[in-house]
């Protein structure tokens, strides 16, 4: 079978568990070419399909995220490898790393700090916008600090991050410019769709009945760790901001809150 014809096969099934059943297909063969999706579009469609594409629309078929079959995810400007048991980058996320770019404008933070650091999404995106900053990435994960030193390493970057088994706050000394997370935020009895939810680790998604528990944990600190004119940016589920930012404002941090693309709000800045 041509390639061509085994992404419109594969798309068809893939209708059952994805919106982008097409770009699904596309994303797996590609990785099963070796290849990248702009190539395999504009010089493969007719070559034969390789064996092994079959088995990477079977593992789809059973809900397993894109990023874990292909063991990688782009966000913002820079590629990440990830793998089960870390959070997957969403490209709502971004909006912390745009956020940060238009408070700061012409200056740039000399210390970051990426509370829940995951595979070191936030941290990385952020360092690869200021070259002279230097970033310190905290996870209660093992697994997800292992990627998070690969891709440091696999980004140049090796030599201005420091990843750190922690949690959230506890024993971090010093002050910071940029204070960055994306904490769980998902209420325990909120639906996910199978993708996530058999997934994904739940440690990195649930955080107690009204999913709010970490922000309770980590705002306290901030005061504490913020430098002077530093910004506390933190992602929330769409519901979250008048919580979160009333959490910063019984610290005393003045707030506001961010949409992302999608126009719902996605940020709550605390400084």
């Amino acid at each position: 079978m041509s390639i061509r014809a085994a992404l419109a096969e594969a798309a068809r099934q893939l209708e059952a568990v994805s919106d982008t059943p097409r770009l699904d297909a596309e994303l797996l063969m590609a990785h099963a070419l070796g290849t990248t999706r702009d190539r395999l579009l504009l010089g493969r469609l007719d070559d034969p399909a390789p064996e092994t594409f079959a088995a990477f629309v079977a593992r789809r078929l059973s809900h397993e995220p894109i990023a874990y079959i292909t063991g990688t995810r782009a966000f913002w400007t820079i590629d990440l490898t990830v793998g089960p048991g870390v959070l997957i980058p969403r490209p709502d996320s971004e909006t912390l790393i745009e956020t940060a770019l238009a408070w700061f404008g012409d200056r740039a933070p000399s210390r970051i700090l990426d509370l829940g650091t995951g595979p070191g999404t936030l941290l990385l995106a952020a360092l690869a916008e200021w070259p002279q900053a230097q970033g310190l990435g905290i996870d209660a994960s093992t697994t997800a600090l292992d990627y998070a030193r690969r891709n440091a390493e696999a980004l140049g970057m090796a030599d201005r991050t420091e990843f750190r088994l922690g949690d959230w706050t506890a024993g971090i000394e010093g002050r910071f410019d940029l204070i960055l997370a994306n904490p769980p935020y998902i209420g325990t009895d909120e639906p996910l769709p199978p993708q996530v939810l058999d997934h994904e680790p739940a440690e990195a998604l649930f955080a107690g009945a009204d999913g709010l528990d970490d922000y309770r944990r980590i705002v306290p600190a901030l005061p504490a760790l913020l430098a002077p004119r530093g910004v506390a940016l933190l992602e929330i589920g769409w519901t979250q901001g008048d919580a979160v930012s009333l959490l910063g404002q019984e610290q005393g941090l003045s707030s506001s809150v961010y949409k992302d693309m999608g126009g719902r709000p996605r940020v709550v800045r605390l400084n």
